[in-house]
């Protein structure tokens, strides 16, 4: 289940493309009805009837990156192009050495049955219905797996990062913490009203915190005021209640301060009474955190008498008896779960972003504390997946800069593919014929 996000480059659009390819457009060529070859790819030929069944994908995939499609004469253009270069990183694909075993065509067939909420058959059906077949889905998804491990062979090797491009980048993160965890240290003088407190007595309470707030915006030293006012633990050590970060720290007092500058002065009432606060220090953390989920699952393999959709439907009964409070998560998945954490109760212990397979994670991160998903297919089985914690774990400088590494090549990689697959590219024998209609 665990993941590196560099592999799969083309999964995303791996399934959506499979199944659109299937299908018949409805708006065939304008001028003819009639196929006809467009261009060819070292004797590999696209026909018109290719190009004009790619458009709505590329279309979708150009608003996904919320970039504008072309239209007319240049939307066909740039569908041939990318067609072009499919066929040429195909051919070189061919030329070494990389195919797909038929297990790994299953597999992804399933996934997008699961994603069409359907079964193996009903996507059969479904694409036959649209003008296409089974055999050419399944020619499609092999395609797709080919340029995805020919991309996962290619592309990682040519990303270079270079030290300069870490230490910039973790001191970015390093700044972002001033704004989302700061180390701060806060002056507190407690102004404590009884549980049955009459108005009145609120009243010069109130009062009481004021005037500790007076004396300290007039430039009164702190930790004279907390003795004569507080009633705090803090009076003791000069009303400081001590550097740490800010979550550390009530909530309330992290708003009250929030859009504080060092050395001004606030009043805030809690259930507790009021409360007078000095922001001392605020500053970029020290100890940086990254955010942790505590996930478990239940795990179903497809497989002999268990079929994909069977598995999701018993994932379905145990949510439904999990919910109503007959069923608990744990036992069943001891029972049940084929998982190497099933005896565990499917508790797969604290995880970081990009830790497992996309489509696991993906659904994971969506979840609220203690809620339970709808069963989510994935590359290894059909899951049920429950968050049971989350919380914001310090990491170590060497942990911040493998991050930092891993958010580099992330955001180069896209670059780097569309350079070398043009490489690719340049290399193969391409020849225009008809234009696209």
């Amino acid at each position: 289940m665990f993941y590196s996000k560099l592999h799969f480059y083309l999964a995303s659009a791996l399934l959506a493309f499979a199944l659109s390819s299937t299908a018949q457009t409805n708006a065939p060529p304008k001028s003819s009805n009639r196929d006809f070859i467009v261009a060819v790819v070292d004797s590999v030929p696209i026909t018109n009837h290719e190009v004009v069944l790619r458009v709505p994908l590329l279309r979708e995939q150009l608003k996904q990156q919320g970039r504008l499609a072309p239209e007319g004469e240049a939307l066909l253009k740039a569908t041939l192009d990318r067609l072009v270069v499919e066929k040429a990183l195909l051919q070189h694909a061919k030329e070494t050495g990389i195919t797909v075993e038929d297990d790994a065509v299953d597999q992804a067939e399933q996934r997008l049955a699961a994603q069409s909420q359907l079964s193996v058959d009903g996507l059969h059906k479904k694409v036959k219905a649209e003008g296409s077949s089974a055999e050419r889905l399944r020619q499609n998804l092999r395609e797709q797996l080919i340029l995805q491990r020919l991309t996962d062979r290619n592309v990682p090797g040519r990303i270079k990062i270079s030290d300069i491009e870490i230490d910039q980048a973790v001191r970015q993160r390093q700044n972002a913490s001033i704004d989302t965890n700061p180390d701060m240290e806060l002056g507190h003088i407690l102004v404590a009203v009884p549980e049955k407190a009459s108005p009145a007595e609120i009243a010069a309470l109130q009062s009481k915190a004021q005037t500790a707030l007076n004396h300290l915006k007039r430039g009164d030293d702190l930790g004279r005021v907390a003795k004569e006012f507080s009633n705090a633990a803090e009076r003791d050590t000069g009303g400081l209640m001590g550097l740490r970060p800010a979550n550390r720290y009530p909530s309330l007092f992290v708003d009250a301060t929030k859009s504080l500058s060092e050395g001004e002065i606030t009043l805030v009432r809690s259930g507790a009474g009021f409360h007078v606060l000095k922001l001392i220090t605020k500053r970029a953390s020290s100890i940086l955190t990254v955010t942790q989920t505590h996930p478990r699952h239940i795990l179903l393999r497809p497989g002999g008498q268990l079929s994909q959709t069977a598995a999701r439907a018993q994932l379905a009964e145990y949510k439904r008896q999990i919910e109503a409070g007959k069923a608990d998560f744990a036992k069943l998945a001891r029972a049940h779960s084929q998982d190497a954490s099933g005896p565990d109760g499917g508790d797969l212990g604290w995880v970081s972003l990009g830790m497992f397979v996309p489509e696991f994670e993906e659904v994971m991160n969506k979840l609220q504390i203690g809620q339970i998903a709808d069963p989510v297919v994935s590359r290894f089985g059909v899951h049920l997946i429950q968050v049971l914690e989350r919380r914001d774990a310090p990491i170590s400088e060497r942990e911040l800069r493998d991050l930092a590494r891993n958010g580099l090549r992330d955001k180069k990689f896209d670059e780097t593919y569309q350079l070398w697959a043009q490489e690719v590219r340049g290399r193969a024998y391409v020849e225009y014929r008809d234009a696209p209609q």
